[in-house]
């Protein structure tokens, strides 16, 4: 592959053929795949949906169905999606990463966008993720430079909740409880209830719900035993687990893992904030 530049981003070249696909940062998802049943989803991270030919159906928190070629969601809103296809392309940016009033202005709202050019260039570029055998060397940062040319404005927490943020998201499955978040951030139990949904926008159950959720799609294309994924990632029994993963996702664990033979998962661990 000709290098073009310095930066990583620069370097996905040109196309070769379709393939499904999944690259993880512990701030971005770019995924290329089945799209499964017409569940109710809710995920805490901003959703691009865009589809990888003719065209998506979508229905935001109980709305109207709309139909188009690329969709927004915004963190933590139910919606239901249909593709012409049976395929998506999917952009996720974690809710608590990102300033929702400094997005790009095809951002701003939740359902279908009118957005041709954008269409094209996320498609394009899936289809430079399918050239690379690895993309060890990327981060959140050239993740937001590949599809927007720029980073995305940061939110900025309070130092006391992105510290427990960040504990979440580096063992998303850790059974602290909330008492022991509060006692690690010097923070009263109610105090710090408050605080963290006042500075990450939901709850703090809602929020470690959706981080263990997350971590799973790490192991979606591996063959494993769902009851062994299920302890791995913090979840009591398989129950509860096929229960929570529904919810979020709209489809129970044996299905997702069934539509993931074929996935390529690349998981990275730079992050947007360095």
């Amino acid at each position: 592959m000709q290098v073009a530049s310095n930066t990583a981003a620069d370097r996905l070249k040109t196309a070769g053929p379709s393939a499904r696909l999944m690259w993880i940062t512990p701030d971005r998802i770019f995924y290329a795949g089945l799209l499964g049943a017409p569940g109710v989803r809710t995920m805490g991270s901003l959703m691009i949906y865009v589809a990888t030919e003719g065209s998506i159906r979508i229905a935001v928190g109980g709305g109207e169905w709309e139909t188009g070629e690329m969709a927004i969601v915004h963190p933590y809103q139910p919606h239901q999606l249909l593709s012409e296809a049976m395929m998506i392309n999917l952009i996720k940016i974690e809710a608590e990463t990102m300033e929702i009033p400094s997005l790009p202005p095809l951002l701003a709202r939740s359902g279908i966008v009118d957005a041709p050019q954008f269409v094209e260039r996320v498609r394009r570029r899936q289809r430079e993720l399918c050239e690379l055998g690895s993309l060890d060397d990327l981060n959140s940062l050239d993740f937001d430079r590949f599809f927007f040319d720029r980073p995305l404005v940061p939110k900025v927490l309070d130092r006391r909740i992105q510290e427990i943020v960040e504990m979440i998201k580096r063992h998303p499955s850790a059974p602290s409880s909330a008492e022991e978040c509060a006692e690690a951030a010097h923070l009263s139990f109610s105090r710090f209830l408050h605080l963290f949904k006042q500075e990450v926008g939901v709850s703090f159950r809602t929020f470690r719900k959706w981080k263990r959720a997350r971590s799973v799609l790490r192991h979606v294309n591996e063959k494993a035993n769902l009851a062994h994924v299920a302890l791995d990632n913090g979840y009591p029994d398989s129950t509860h687990f096929s229960h929570c993963i529904k919810q979020v996702y709209g489809l129970r664990p044996k299905e997702i893992f069934a539509g993931s033979r074929r996935l390529v998962v690349y998981a990275t661990s730079g992050s947007a904030r360095g």
